[in-house]
């Protein structure tokens, strides 16, 4: 295990308190556990000092300092060192495992590239990495960190990415291809141009996102604070009233220890942070504890369709044409003269070098693109763009909802077309059924026509479905629902959806490919874009939810029934403190358990048992 430095120096004042303690038992001399209440119980009082003077907030601490000074008081300076020991032990392991829980996610931080190459006029310069600027070019070497976001300029090489978006395989990337701040350039060399400033970078926005992720954010977290200060007048007057009625200072004391509320105040951070923990894993960050909270209510999702359920990036689908070989060399011989997206999907489509010249090439706007190829006259287009030409069309294979046909002719006769379409995710049929089956609704919010979004809607087995949604529709069918008492989570990817993305309950940013915008509005974002992920993101949340509640109740069980024991009498001090420890450290093995948890059948068929989400998730607190 690596300890820093600050958990070395605890340690070893832990261990040398153990000593001191076992020493004082086993010689039968108190005033040797003086070294543990020095060593371990000042930082005790120090703390509940701070607490009380600069807080005015009553702690667990305020129970163990008055616990400690009463035995000392009747004599018990071993009771007294043993109490501050083991409450010192607690404290490390508590500190210890949510420290742990959040290291994978504070390696990011550590992961900010400081230097960077830069090419100016053929000179390679070294300068800090906060002062490149947007068009520099800089070269990265293999084993290199790279320094901000960027594209290829030349060059090939594979990246680690796998701690800015999860993959576990390293990625080939050349010319042209996006470069990430923060991951590892693992083989070639090559030259990129910043499209970002470093504070603007993919890992300073993970970074930010990091820093945000708070437990202590959550609801549940302040009403486990609200029982314990509860606890604490519980404590000190079922002290006193046994001391009224028993005259025995030693059954007063026990009560003191034993019911502290270190185990309950414990519960629910722990929990959040070991989720948060399990979620980065995946590629999954969360700004806040209560985003953890929120989530496990929620019983209907809201998905965007553009870059979220579909890849937001037409393909082709289908080529209809007697010569089909013919017809694509003409037309991505054209569209490689254009820059239009669709231009773009077709030369990509048919991915050969052995591209024609193109002369006399002309855009006509809103209707296709024309040019002279090997001697012929070539033409590709919409409908209105052949009308105009006056070339006839077939009717074979009219297109679907959601296709969009380019038809191309040969000296002005129609030869074929092609047909293009935002294709659906692979995994977006999946995401869908299993949703379904933790009983959350499902629903589609489009800015597309009525067909094409029922064409999707349709696919993808998706009831309810709004069409052309301006960015304020999608909002106010938000607002509708949460009238109804509805807990709706929305998942997008662009500007338009940042005010639904605030709106909702939580929202869940598509990390990757969404804007910066969308990513700060949102309580949740998917860095690695992977939406598979998204019933793993339900599942834990409602297991979280579900351990905090079984760790309040197993500490408020244990610290009555220890408390019964104290006030008749059949435990002293010692066994308190070990009893009350005892129940932190299972605590925090049940709570950090959430580390490795992974969506299962059991949690589809619980879902199944138990109805729509709320019945689920009604909280003890």
């Amino acid at each position: 295990m690596n300890f820093t430095r600050d958990e070395k120096v605890d340690i070893l004042l832990i261990v040398i308190s153990t000593i001191s303690v076992a020493a004082s038992f086993t010689l039968s001399l108190d005033y040797i556990a003086w070294i543990a209440v020095i060593l371990c119980g000042i930082p005790i009082f120090k703390e509940c000092i701070e607490g009380l003077i600069t807080e005015f907030d009553i702690k667990a601490d305020l129970l163990v300092s008055i616990a400690i000074i009463a035995s000392i008081i009747i004599g018990e300076v071993f009771a007294a060192g043993e109490i501050a020991t083991i409450m010192a032990i607690g404290g490390f392991l508590e500190e210890y495992t949510v420290n742990k829980t959040q290291g994978k996610i504070k390696e990011l931080v550590k992961m900010s590239p400081q230097v960077a190459t830069r090419i100016k006029n053929g000179v390679k310069e070294k300068i800090a990495v906060k002062n490149v600027q947007v068009g520099d070019i800089l070269k990265v070497l293999p084993g290199e960190s790279i320094p901000t976001d960027g594209i290829i300029v030349s060059g090939e090489t594979s990246i680690d990415q796998s701690t800015l978006t999860g993959e576990s395989l390293p990625v080939d990337k050349t010319a042209n291809n996006e470069v990430y701040s923060g991951t590892i350039n693992l083989y070639g060399s090559f030259t990129m141009k910043s499209t970002k400033v470093s504070q603007e970078s993919s890992l300073q926005k993970l970074i930010r996102l990091v820093e945000s992720s708070k437990p202590e954010n959550a609801k549940i977290v302040r009403q486990a604070d609200k029982w314990a200060t509860l606890i604490v007048v519980i404590a000190f007057t079922a002290a006193i009233l046994t001391y009224l009625f028993t005259f025995e200072i030693i059954r007063s004391v026990t009560i003191l220890v034993v019911f502290c509320p270190c185990a309950l105040v414990l519960a629910t951070p722990t929990a959040i942070m070991a989720a948060i923990g399990n979620l980065t894993k995946y590629g999954i960050l969360v700004k806040d504890g209560e985003a953890i909270e929120e989530l496990a209510k929620v019983d209907e999702m809201v998905f965007d369709k553009t870059g979220t359920l579909t890849y937001g990036k037409p393909k082709v689908i289908n080529i209809i044409s007697d010569n089909p070989q013919e017809m694509m060399y003409l037309l991505a011989s054209l569209e490689s003269q254009s820059e239009h997206p669709l231009a773009k999907s077709i030369v990509n489509h048919y991915n050969k070098n052995n591209l024609a010249q193109v002369n006399d090439f002309k855009m006509h706007i809103g209707k296709g693109i024309s040019g002279t190829i090997d001697g012929f006259k070539v033409i590709a287009g919409n409908k209105e763009l052949f009308e105009l030409e006056k070339i006839e069309l077939t009717k074979e294979h009219e297109p679907e909802s959601g296709e969009i046909p380019i038809y191309v002719a040969k000296n002005n006769r129609y030869i074929g077309k092609i047909l293009l379409a935002d294709t659906i995710r692979n995994e977006s049929k999946g995401i869908i059924r299993n949703l379904k089956r933790l009983r959350i609704k499902t629903t589609l919010l489009t800015g597309d026509n009525e067909k094409t979004a029922n064409y999707i809607a349709k696919q993808l087995k998706i009831r309810n479905v709004k069409s052309n949604c301006l960015p304020e529709d999608k909002t106010n069918y938000i607002k509708e629902e949460q009238l109804l008492k509805h807990k709706v989570a929305m998942i997008g990817d662009g500007i338009n959806d940042a005010p639904s993305l605030k709106k909702a309950n939580v929202g869940i940013a598509m990390g990757s490919i969404g804007s910066d915008v969308s990513v700060e509005a949102a309580n949740i974002a998917l860095i690695n874009d992977n939406i598979e992920d998204i019933p793993h993101l339900i599942g834990i949340a409602r297991k979280t939810i579900r351990t905090i509640n079984f760790s309040i109740a197993f500490a408020l069980i244990l610290n009555i029934a220890a408390m019964g024991l104290a006030i008749l009498g059949m435990l002293n001090p010692i066994e308190g403190a070990l009893i009350h420890n005892l129940g932190s450290v299972i605590v925090i093995i049940y709570s950090t358990s959430l580390i490795k948890y992974k969506i299962s059948k059991k949690d589809y068929k619980k879902a199944k048992k138990l109805g729509m989400t709320k019945s689920l998730n009604k909280s003890i607190t």
